[in-house]
């Protein structure tokens, strides 16, 4: 009897996944380990492999299709084999195809077409809501996304519609687009619905003076130039470890019958990606220096908006930190990510009139806000926390180490 594929979790979370694009076709020889479909789970596009070896009889279900773990995607065997529904297999064979002359190529207009599979153009549910919108054509986007697949960042370098181009898609077109949740977005409803609602949750806030911390990652690029840059969001990594160490109480995990306190600082760092965010996380933060965790946060963010993370890259958080600064947001609150027990919400750094010495001066400023859960941080530990963090921001010199 031929051999099941079905949706594997590819993730420790994933309850379901969507088949994105079957990469092996109806009638292929396939072997042990190659690569059958790539599947889109909460977290990223994985690649869904043979785990035996012969021809792929069937595709149970299409591409784009959402379906739970453990469910028959596919049939692998041989042709005329028993398939698990008492079908037996035929694989048709395709005609020779016939030699034509090959027509002329088109002038080249400098656009690289989107990517087709299967007839179907490949792009994310939000880009293609977008495309809709604008009015733009889909198949003359260049893709930038996984193996070129259009996304957000790409429709919106094709520029917007015109207002009298759009207000004629809006006669011509329905009144409204239904876009099927991607299983990223999927994810972070069941996760803010897991937060919000039985998280007893409190913010604390405070102000922080940057001049230091500016002047002091200025002295950092002199000193390793720019083959190794580090960020404001490096340098609040880099503190928010230390602080966690002498603070245990806010790395920590509520488990329902116990709360875990983790020894191991485990920084998840919020990155926003083309439907929804994913948290890479930067492992024994506190034991890394500055250089590593500027060069690690990079590599981390880029494979996240390329949705290349692997499980071991986005799990495991005892901490999360979301930046909002660089979109010139000055204060936020952020959502905490269960089961961890608190998350830092980073602000921008403007400048602001303050007093120093009596006299009335400019300053870069950032806030800061801290979500804590009740059940494990009380308001005297967040603040102590936040304490500790302000002062190894402002002085800086202490994050060298």
């Amino acid at each position: 009897m031929a051999t099941k594929v079905v949706m594997e979790a590819l993730s420790p979370t994933m309850e379901e996944g969507r088949l994105v694009e079957w990469k092996k076709q109806e009638g292929d020889v396939v072997k042990a380990g190659d690569v059958l479909a790539e599947v889109e789970t909460d977290k990223a596009v994985m690649e869904l492999v043979a785990r035996a070896g012969g021809t792929l009889l069937r595709h149970a279900v299409a591409a784009g299709t959402t379906v739970p773990v453990s469910q028959v995607v596919g049939w692998i065997g041989q042709p005329g084999e028993v398939l698990g529904d008492g079908a037996a297999a035929s694989v048709a064979t395709a005609p020779a195809a016939t030699p034509v002359a090959a027509p002329a190529p088109a002038p080249s207009t400098g656009a690289v077409p989107a990517p087709v599979a299967a007839g179907r153009i490949k792009a994310s549910p939000l880009a293609r809501k977008m495309a809709a919108d604008r009015g733009v054509d889909l198949s003359r986007v260049p893709g930038s996304g996984p193996e070129g697949r259009v996304i957000r960042r790409d429709i919106e370098g094709a520029g917007a519609t015109p207002v009298a181009a759009m207000a004629s898609v809006r006669k011509a077109g329905p009144a409204f687009t239904d876009v099927p949740l991607s299983m990223i977005r999927k994810t972070i409803a069941k996760r803010l619905a897991q937060s919000i609602g039985p998280i007893p949750t409190f913010y604390l806030t405070t102000e922080i003076e940057m001049e230091r911390a500016a002047d002091f990652r200025e002295q950092f690029t002199t000193l390793y130039g720019d083959a190794v840059k580090i960020s404001f969001n490096d340098l609040v990594v880099r503190a928010a470890a230390l602080a966690l160490m002498q603070h245990p109480a806010c790395n920590a995990w509520w488990q329902d019958d116990k709360i875990r306190y983790w020894n191991e600082v485990h920084i998840g760092m919020a990155v926003a990606v083309e439907d929804g965010l994913i948290t890479p996380v930067i492992r024994n933060a506190d034991l890394k220096t500055l250089r590593d965790i500027g060069t690690e946060s990079r590599e981390l963010a880029g494979r996240a908006r390329d949705r290349k993370l692997t499980p071991e890259q986005y799990t495991g958080s005892t901490f999360s930190i979301s930046n909002l600064g660089m979109f010139d947001i000055e204060h936020f609150t952020a959502v905490i990510n269960p089961p961890e027990a608190a998350i830092l919400a980073v602000g921008s750094i403007a400048q602001v009139a303050a007093v120093v010495g009596g006299q009335i001066v400019p300053r870069r400023r950032m806030r800061v806000t801290l979500s804590c859960d009740h059940r494990v941080i009380d308001g005297a530990t967040g603040a102590q926390f936040l304490k500790t963090l302000k002062q190894l921001l402002e002085n800086p010199v202490g994050l060298q180490s």
